[in-house]
């Protein structure tokens, strides 16, 4: 058991303990503000049944024993109404429940002891109406407390057992057999009254219970909320802080490359003259190619964190997809004559421009090209298309006959950093950059990238600008001039 539980089960035993219900002790304080509620909506309702009664009663009986019980029991009423707004006035967190539980369950038995004077009206009426018309008052009686005071099962009992022995011993006492049947009932509707109270606060109490779960659940899932909100912004602001970094080296890192690369030209071409040592222009080529692919890296972490952190910001114009694939085309052929890949690009005829960034767009092609040229083995094929999408926008794709990506690996690639397992066997070593970037760089142009792998059977990547961005040639807008005509009259 985890010390958050076991401090949980420790405290729902001190609860159970010091609650009059055996339940929990916010319960109780919550039957008891219920229980003061609907006592306290009674302070119109007894009296007018008390009033009731009395008129009713007045016909059997004196006048006098009528308006006696009837005011005894507005006065034992208001002894309860007086007590439950004492209770309402006290400090709820200094209030000690079980003593105002005794309290109200005091003043609840003067209140039923008022009531009980019921049974004295046998004593000084006549004849069996009286004893019917006093079972009736019995009931009303105590259905209404029953009903009022089923939050404090105490009170109920309170209330209504005083007048339950008074009336049966007084219908007992008078010896007849309808008397004797009716004091039997008096004590079954005592039972059934208890009962049903007993039901009621037990029904309120299941309903408190659940209540208390769907808080505690929606306690929890707010504090999980505020973790998880409190985690995201931890982990956005390492996100921010990690991009800048990487932002900041990129570039510090850049200038001292550049002057690697351009220095290792120089001595690799044997510009200042031939070298007295023939290995030294090998490892002259071996610093440039090293410079430019440490170069690469760097460019791709750079566009990268810009991206990530919101500054990477597209200088959008009318550029031709097709031209753009064929510059990269015929940048990259050098690369793929080396490998002796099949290298083919096919485009439709009298595509339209479309409006993009051309610096961006050149860089996805760049990336898709050079995945597919990295990946394609020796002798290899590697196919670019740049045609309509199906949605009358413009796409270009590249498909290679490489090893292919697994398909429970296409996640992983398209994450940042991320390689697949036959890349690391297959392919020349790279930041696992190209593909994340392509993508955020399409979402950025609201296009959409998809990569389609098949293990042993190669990739095809395709890259859609929508059609939103297409840029249609219009007619060009002419006026037609009035014509100047001349009209000769000849008579």
């Amino acid at each position: 058991m985890s010390k958050k539980n076991a401090q949980r089960t420790a405290f729902d035993v001190r609860q159970k303990l010091a609650s009059t219900s055996g339940t929990n002790i916010s319960y109780d304080k919550e039957l008891l503000d219920e229980y003061i509620e609907k006592r306290k909506s009674t302070i119109l309702v007894i009296p007018f049944i008390i009033l009731i009664v009395t008129v009713f009663s007045s016909i059997w009986i004196d006048y006098i024993y009528a308006s006696i019980f009837a005011s005894l029991v507005i006065i034992t009423n208001f002894i309860v109404l007086f007590t439950c707004s004492k209770y309402q006035k006290t400090d709820k967190s200094r209030t000690n429940i079980k003593q105002w539980t005794s309290k109200l369950v005091i003043s609840e038995t003067a209140y039923g002891i008022s009531w009980s004077l019921l049974g004295l009206f046998s004593f000084l009426g006549f004849g069996q109406n009286l004893t019917i018309i006093m079972f009736a008052i019995f009931l009303v009686g105590t259905a209404s407390n029953a009903l009022f005071t089923r939050s404090l099962p105490n009170a109920t009992l309170a209330s209504t057992m005083p007048a339950t022995i008074a009336i049966s011993l007084s219908l007992v006492l008078s010896g007849t057999v309808l008397n004797y049947t009716l004091a039997i009932l008096v004590i079954g509707a005592e039972i059934f009254f208890l009962f049903l109270a007993r039901q009621l606060h037990r029904s309120e109490l299941v309903a408190l219970r659940h209540r208390a779960e769907k808080d505690g659940l929606i306690a929890e899932l707010k504090e999980a909320q505020n973790m998880s909100d409190e985690a995201r912004r931890h982990a956005e602001q390492s996100n921010i802080a990690k991009s800048s970094f990487l932002a900041t080296m990129s570039h510090e890192l850049r200038t001292p490359l550049n002057a690697i690369i351009g220095f290792s030209e120089v001595l690799k071409s044997e510009l200042l003259g031939p070298h007295q040592v023939p290995q030294y222009k090998e490892y002259a080529a071996d610093i440039c190619s090293s410079g430019q692919h440490l170069l690469t890296l760097i460019n791709e972490l750079l566009d990268l964190s810009r991206i990530e952190a919101g500054k990477y910001e597209l200088n959008e114009s009318a550029v031709n997809l097709t031209d753009i694939t064929q510059d990269c085309h015929r940048m990259l052929k050098i690369r793929a004559d080396a490998k002796l890949i099949d290298f083919q690009f096919f485009h439709e005829q009298n595509l339209p421009l479309i409006w993009a960034d051309e610096r961006a767009v050149r860089q996805v092609v760049l990336n898709l090209l050079s995945n597919a040229i990295k990946f394609t083995p020796q002798s290899g094929k590697v196919e670019i298309v740049v045609k309509h999408s199906s949605d009358a926008g413009q796409l270009i794709s590249v498909k290679d006959n490489g090893p292919g990506i697994p398909e429970d690996e296409i996640k992983t690639v398209l994450s940042s950093f991320g390689q697949g397992s036959l890349a690391h066997k297959t392919a020349e070593q790279g930041a696992g950059l190209g593909l994340p970037i392509v993508q955020n760089i399409m979402e950025m142009h609201q296009g959409r990238f998809d990569l389609f792998s098949k293990l042993r059977f190669g990739t095809e990547t395709i890259a859609t600008f929508p059609f939103a961005r297409t840029l249609k040639a219009e007619a060009p807008v002419t006026k037609k001039r009035n014509q100047l005509e001349i009209y000769s009259e000849t008579g």
